[in-house]
């Protein structure tokens, strides 16, 4: 996922019904769906996060000397400014970005 290409809004906005549910014609399951995807999405970005924090990191035992890294209060800010997991999971939604399935159709098929 490149965050830099990101075009979701960073702050609330009204989006129409009619658009969220076109796909599914059920209000409830598309709002599933979103919220499964919004849980991978902030996964992946807490993963990414926290692989770059983690070139950061000191294993010393000792509490004497703290220090600020720049570099790092420089990723973290990146990361607080970016649209909220839902917010991006709405965006790709709507651009129909995601791929879903009904799991139960596939085993009646069988």
């Amino acid at each position: 996922m490149d965050l830099k290409k990101i075009n979701a809004p960073i702050n609330t906005t009204t989006i129409d019904k009619n658009k969220v549910d076109a796909p599914t014609d059920n209000i409830y399951e598309a709002i599933s769906v979103i919220s499964k995807r919004a849980t991978q999405i902030n996964s992946e970005i807490k993963k990414e996060l926290l692989e770059k924090l983690d070139e950061f990191a000191t294993y010393n035992d000792s509490l004497d000397e703290v220090f600020e890294n720049k570099e790092q209060i420089e990723v973290s800010k990146f990361y607080e400014k970016l649209p909220k997991p839902h917010s991006l999971a709405v965006q790709e939604w709507l651009e129909d970005k995601v791929y879903y399935r009904h799991t139960n159709e596939a085993s009646e098929e069988v």
